[in-house]
């Protein structure tokens, strides 16, 4: 059984006290990537704090003309940039807004919920908000509804074949994350979990898996309120349970998927991506030659049947039907070395999504 260490994994079957727990590690798991990420970590650390904490206490207290202001729009931009990719032109665009639009758009927004596409939509008015920003102000307005669209976590989903930037895209990110809050709920019976969380806690699992596997040495058992219909939800492209080889399998599916890569060969697997499936996958690299049936055989024990008083007819049908088997099975080689001969295993084909 492939184990909760690989964040797939994780994410299609782990339990409640197991993203709990990993949850719990956020605070490691955001050094390790500020440490890595940029030359004044506690930059990040404080930006995160403050996007974490603060900014959504301050959007609930505006009631219901909850909104942002210039200034928040400033920093949450400059946070998801600290944390994740870098890009000087988003940083210029999102100043340039006026306070009034800011406050207009985000207020016509919020009012939109829950309809998810709708607040994308009115955010997207905002110069430098696409859905990635979008995703990041609804989730501190309301994290009981919208994740953060991470990369990590796309990454994490095998179902998600790659990383595209859209409200589509966007909209089947939460629908997964929706299906394991639920599944989550369900094991505890309280609602605790909701998508910002599940989305925190599988963005932890596949930083620490990349930076410090050790971390996730600590994830505890399973309880028994655990695994047995885990099967049924958010894992149906992931390799089933019960198979011999489990971990060797997902190892490959994450490389074909462009899922948790490892870091040197991202670069590698981004530039390969190619317009087939992975159905391609699942086909035999090379064709199965199926012989033709030998209807000699049935014949000639029909006649031996029908003269089994008679010997000197089984004596004759016996050497007939030894004769014409030797025929038939020389014509079938010469027949399968022909072949074998002219045909040529066709090439696999793989499909690798990197980010768009």
């Amino acid at each position: 059984m492939a184990s909760v260490k690989d964040t797939a994994t994780f994410f299609a079957k782990g339990t409640s006290n197991q993203f709990e727990h990993v949850l719990k590690l956020y605070p490691e798991a955001l050094r390790l990537k500020a440490d890595r990420k940029t030359k004044k970590p506690e930059e990040l650390i404080k930006l995160d704090n403050w996007y974490q904490n603060e900014l959504p206490k301050k959007i609930k207290a505006r009631g219901k003309d909850a909104h942002l202001i210039h200034e928040e729009l400033v920093q949450t931009m400059k946070w998801k940039q600290t944390r994740g990719k870098f890009y000087p032109q988003l940083s210029y665009l999102v100043k340039v807004n006026t306070p009034r639009a800011v406050m207009m758009e985000t207020k016509k927004a919020f009012r939109k919920l829950p309809n998810l596409e709708q607040a994308i939509t009115a955010l997207s008015n905002l110069k430098g908000v696409g859905t990635t920003m979008a995703s990041a102000l609804l989730a501190a307005a309301a994290p009981d509804q919208a994740p953060f669209m991470a990369d990590e976590c796309l990454m994490a989903i095998p179902e998600i074949e790659g990383i595209d930037y859209t409200t589509k895209e966007y909209l089947k990110f939460v629908q997964h994350i929706q299906s394991t809050v639920e599944r989550l709920n369900k094991e505890t019976n309280n609602g605790t979990w909701n998508p910002h969380q599940v989305e925190l806690a599988l963005w932890t699992h596949y930083v620490a898996s990349e930076m410090k596997p050790e971390l996730l040495n600590t994830i505890p058992n399973p309880t028994e309120n655990g695994t047995s219909h885990h099967d049924q939800k958010n894992g149906d492209s992931t390799p089933k349970p019960q198979e011999p080889d489990q971990s060797s399998d997902e190892s490959t599916q994450d490389s074909t998927n462009g899922k948790h890569p490892p870091p040197v060969s991202t670069d590698v697997m981004d530039d390969t991506t190619t317009s087939f499936t992975e159905d391609s996958l699942d086909k035999p690299s090379t064709p199965t030659v199926v012989p033709p049936g030998d209807e000699n055989t049935n014949d000639s024990i029909a006649t031996s049947d029908s003269a089994t008083n008679d010997s000197t007819a089984i004596a004759t049908a016996i050497i007939t039907c030894n004769s014409k088997r030797d025929e038939a099975s020389t014509k079938r080689e010469t027949e399968e070395e022909t072949t074998s001969s002219l045909e040529e295993p066709p090439t696999k084909k793989t499909k690798v999504d990197g980010e768009k």
